[in-house]
């Protein structure tokens, strides 16, 4: 069943707080746990808006990884500007990136835009490789980033996570939100129902790709080194949809419940670099098989269990009649 609005903000808070003092509580691996975490739950609620509500299942938003990691680096690194800036300089640019190639991208659906999307995640991977003003193919060490403590990493993340979150929930609780969920049921049933199908798509594709910079930003402070190949792999797109599928796709807590344990299990396989896709796939596969919806949409459909409603709430006929 849904949580009642006032056991939903007491749970908010007590999240807030438990955060809050983690810092002071735990040891620095926990952190550093947390903060990977943070980072991966803010990426999967931008895949999750994109393939889960709006019908949009992308294959290249690790170029929007890419982009907001190397902006952070040249501007701090090579020019000196401040790392938060830096990072808010990339979202922009991310954002005016997707502007740009919207339109060829959009003419596709389906499987075609997947797959368009990842070829121009592929083409900036090459074009990084080759453009001589990033130095080439060279690693980067983000040098900027090296004085900056572990607690001061992890309130960046959970910044980030919060803010994706909200954006989320926020959106999906507007008529573009409805919008979007319209457009994924039937985009043809949407149209004739007056809603501008491009004009709604290009809304929430240019904030997500927005977030996903200031999210290519705040983990590339994290990981303090940057190439091509790492920027533009297709690795974070894996992470991020496995996370999704395993969470629930088309729920706001399936990429909460899934990052999380994405990175449980991408840790305990640290030290086996060789089956820790396998593992991932094996697990995706399974949980397929027994819970297509993923753990929070099968537990939604059958106990109607659930904590941030992506729809506006709908008064009972009781409720409205007090009310009058």
């Amino acid at each position: 069943m849904k949580m009642k609005k006032q056991n939903l903000i007491i749970l908010i808070i007590a999240i807030v707080v438990l955060f809050g003092i983690l810092p002071a509580a735990g040891s620095n691996n926990l952190l550093q746990m947390v903060t990977l975490m943070c980072l991966y739950l803010a990426m999967s609620q931008m895949w999750n808006l994109l393939g889960g509500y709006a019908g949009m299942l992308s294959l290249g938003m690790q170029a929007f990884i890419g982009i907001g990691g190397y902006t952070l680096t040249i501007l701090s690194v090579q020019f000196g500007v401040n790392i938060y800036l830096s990072i808010i300089i990339g979202a922009v640019i991310c954002a005016l990136f997707g502007l740009a190639v919207s339109p060829a991208i959009f003419k596709m659906s389906g499987v075609y835009f997947a797959i368009g999307t990842w070829i121009v995640a592929e083409a900036l991977n090459v074009f990084f490789s080759n453009w001589k003003f990033v130095g080439y193919a060279k690693d980067w060490s983000i040098n900027s980033v090296f004085g900056m403590s572990t607690r001061q990493l992890y309130y960046t993340a959970l910044v980030v996570a919060i803010l994706a979150t909200l954006i989320v929930f926020v959106l999906l609780r507007t008529k573009t939100g409805l919008a979007l969920m319209a457009i994924r049921d039937s985009a043809s049933a949407a149209e004739t129902m007056g809603v501008e199908i491009y004009k709604t798509k290009l809304k929430c594709y240019v904030i997500a790709c927005f977030m996903m910079g200031l999210i290519g930003g705040a983990q590339y402070m994290q990981t303090a080194y940057i190439n091509p190949s790492t920027g533009f792999s297709i690795n974070w797109t894996i992470a991020m949809t496995f996370a999704v599928i395993i969470g629930g796709l088309g729920t706001m807590e399936g990429p909460i419940v899934g990052a999380v344990l994405y990175v449980i299990i991408t840790q305990i396989m640290y030290n086996f670099p060789g089956m820790s896709n396998i593992v991932l796939g094996i697990i995706a596969i399974v949980v397929i098989l027994l819970a297509p919806d993923g753990i929070m949409g099968t537990l939604y459909k059958k106990t109607g269990f659930q904590i941030l409603s992506p729809r506006r709430s709908i008064p009972k006929v009781g409720e409205t009649k007090a009310a009058e």
